[in-house]
């Protein structure tokens, strides 16, 4: 049978000054004789003890009586807890058993784990279909001033390429990809940045953000009306204003909420910064394909151009990492290009030549101000 040590070291604090005074305190059947270094006594009765301190591994036990300036025991040994339930079961209830602490780290492992997976789950699923559902109703004007915030900061007045003959053929392409369109709530804005980056992504409000490089690279109209058109859905579906709701930050997504125009303009740079490497869910980027193609064939323009194009960028990878910039954000795989061939393929389409009579490749010096059209 194990023995009950019952008579145990520690320290005394009275409560009203911060002297520590050495004790010798008795375990009793109803409470706890002390005897203070002094030679005073005191009886502490179980019942106006509480615990405050030694619940976990390593930690010293503190028990405290009294009211606002309590009084309070210190007792570097945990077993002295032990000890206490052996002799008084039935009043130590109060105190912290010691034998119950590996179930209690279990216990505190257990709901850690199961707080990570609610946060997951939130993260996974909760805040995008949140995102989502904000997106989707959302004042245009909100989105647009968004849009307008995040341009701004992006691509300042000087990055711009501003050839006013070139851009109207720019233009014109968006003009035939929205011509079978019923009504558009944005007014859509093509900037052409001169950078040598092969990139163009979409920016809320109707904004589409076209980088030199990768104009420079098409070779026809046609292909870059795929890209353009691929660009229209995202914003027309509200990809890029349900991502950056969900990645941004909960400010941007209590600003969409609530319509608040103002905190979606304060929002603007932090959204710039992400927008360059966002990247889309897979089933945003499908739906961005199959509404894209769709948008081509209704317009007469000869989908391959959109085809082609991709699989340019596919097959040019290994000749410049700058490539790698739109295809991180754009992801142009292999099954992409079959399934947008498959639906080419279903619906036979007629089309006709886009922009006939232009010279694409004067098109594309748009950064060159100083030339001509002619």
């Amino acid at each position: 049978m194990t023995s009950i040590q019952t008579d145990w070291e520690g320290h005394y604090l009275d409560g009203q000054t911060a002297a520590r005074q050495r004790v010798s305190i008795r375990l009793m059947r109803l409470g706890l004789h002390v005897t203070t270094e002094r030679g005073a006594t005191l009886w502490w009765p179980y019942e106006e003890i509480r615990q405050t301190q030694g619940f976990y591994s390593g930690e010293q036990v503190r028990l405290e009586r009294g009211g606002e300036f309590s009084e309070a025991l210190l007792v570097s040994d945990t077993s002295f807890l032990t000890q206490l339930h052996q002799i008084a079961p039935e009043l130590a209830t109060r105190f912290h058993k010691p034998a119950h602490r590996r179930r209690r780290a279990r216990l505190v492992l257990i709901a850690a784990l199961a707080s990570m997976g609610v946060l997951a789950v939130l993260y996974l699923w909760g805040i995008p279909a949140l995102a989502a559902f904000v997106a989707s109703r959302v004042p245009v004007s909100w989105e647009e001033r968004l849009g307008r915030s995040i341009v701004t900061h992006l691509v300042p007045p000087a990055m711009r390429c501003t050839d006013k003959t070139r851009t109207r053929v720019i233009d014109e392409i968006i003009t035939v990809l929205t011509a079978s369109l019923p009504t558009s709530p944005f007014t859509i804005r093509v900037i052409v940045v001169n950078d040598s980056t092969i990139n163009a992504f979409a920016v809320p409000g109707g904004y589409i953000v076209l980088y030199r490089g990768l104009l420079e690279k098409t070779q026809t109209a046609e292909e870059l009306a795929g890209v353009l058109a691929h660009e229209l859905q995202h914003i027309f579906k509200h990809h890029v204003t349900q991502a950056l709701i969900q990645h941004v930050s909960t400010g941007l997504l209590l600003a969409a909420i609530t319509g608040d125009t103002s905190r979606a303009t304060a929002y603007g740079l932090e959204s710039a910064r992400l927008l360059g490497i966002l990247r889309y869910s897979r089933q945003s980027e499908e739906e961005a394909d199959a509404a894209g193609m769709r948008m081509l064939l209704e317009s007469g323009i000869d989908p391959k151009g959109m085809i082609a194009f991709y699989e340019l960028l596919t097959k040019s990878t290994s000749e410049t990492s700058s490539i790698l910039k739109y295809l991180s954000t754009h992801p142009s795989t292999g099954d992409r290009i079959k399934n947008l061939k498959s639906l080419v393929e279903q619906s036979q389409p007629k089309s006709v030549k886009l922009l006939k009579g232009y010279d694409w490749s004067n098109i594309k010096k748009i950064c060159q101000t100083t030339s001509s059209l002619n």
